[in-house]
């Protein structure tokens, strides 16, 4: 039995974006964007679609958590052992995608990747709850395990090892990403799927300055 979608559509009338309104920076405008998500009380607003690719063209996608965001970029956290992090080493371009659906929204972000320093991986390791930093210790991310009870055996026995020890040391194997943009696009709905998409990329003039274009939808 095949799953007809085809009736499935809502229409897009709650907003709309001019140029007028953005502001300058497109990291500013992410910000205010981010903060009417959380004001509008969103689940989990900073959740985010990190998609990476392989050097020969293999894309992959997952939604990790954004962690913090200022003028050098978008910072998340894993486990440089994990997939994504095998695949932004050898192809360092990503893309982020934000869908705040409920406000009719999305923003793409595409730039360059690059760790984060061991200090602000160190600070925000141990800024987590101590079962969350057990698990990073515990999980061989992406990689093939027999069962659920190897992994719960394993977080049991580093929880007798490291009793005692606070804080504890962040794993060698793990750490922050920040994406450097060099393109974000913000996306709002309108009605007849004649959304609104205005896009910022650098401007010719460098010093930190952006165009902004507005792209059919």
């Amino acid at each position: 039995m095949s799953l007809n979608l085809e009736q499935m559509r809502e229409e897009y009338l709650q907003s709309e974006l001019s140029e007028k309104s953005l502001l300058n920076d497109p990291v500013e405008q992410f910000k205010t964007w981010f903060e009417q998500a959380r004001s509008a009380g969103l689940p989990e607003p900073n959740a985010m679609t990190l998609a990476t690719c392989t050097p020969d063209g293999r894309p992959s996608a997952r939604v990790v958590l954004l962690k913090s965001v200022d003028e050098a970029g978008f910072v998340f956290f894993t486990n440089y052992q994990s997939r994504k992090s095998v695949e932004l080493e050898e192809n360092p371009h990503a893309t982020l995608l934000f869908s705040w659906l409920e406000l009719q929204r999305q923003v793409r972000i595409e730039g360059i990747c690059e760790r984060i320093s061991e200090a602000e991986s160190t600070a925000y390791f141990q800024s987590r709850p101590r079962g969350n930093q057990i698990g990073a210790w515990a999980s061989p991310q992406s990689r093939v395990i027999a069962d659920r009870e190897q992994l719960e055996q394993k977080m049991a026995d580093l929880s007798r090892r490291f009793e005692g020890v606070d804080p504890l040391p962040k794993p060698p194997h793990w750490g922050g990403f920040r994406v450097i943009p060099y393109r974000i696009e913000f996306w709002q709905g309108r009605g007849s799927r004649l959304h609104d998409r205005l896009v910022y990329e650098p401007s010719i003039t460098g010093k930190g300055q952006w165009t902004i274009s507005r792209l059919a939808p």
